[in-house]
């Protein structure tokens, strides 16, 4: 359950570091509230995950997970590179993730 919960987070993380770029320096109040929400929930989220899982590897990968969707979502939204190199680069993001997930 706690792995769900990590996950959770880190899908929370998407979103606020997404947000950010909509609330354009925090002057849109409804892409602020929604960013401000996805910041306390994520943070929420991770710290019962933490209740049962190492810090190092709930850390990494709540980080990892954050650091994938904004990247997938930077593609997907604002039309940043698709280079094969980062795309790699992700792709090996997901297998450190992966890694941390079956090794706990």
């Amino acid at each position: 359950m706690n792995w769900v919960l990590l996950f959770c987070a880190g899908i929370m993380e998407t979103g606020w570091a997404i947000g950010l770029k909509y609330t354009e320096g925090f002057s849109r109040f409804w892409p602020t509230v929604w960013t401000v929400f996805a910041m306390i929930l994520s943070l929420f989220l991770l710290g019962k995950a933490l209740k049962t899982l190492p810090v190092g590897t709930a850390y990494a990968v709540w980080t990892g997970i954050g650091a994938v969707g904004v990247a997938v979502l930077g593609i997907v939204l604002f039309d940043e590179s698709r280079s094969l190199f980062r795309l790699t680069s992700i792709f090996l993001i997901i297998i450190g993730i992966a890694g941390l997930r079956f090794s706990t």
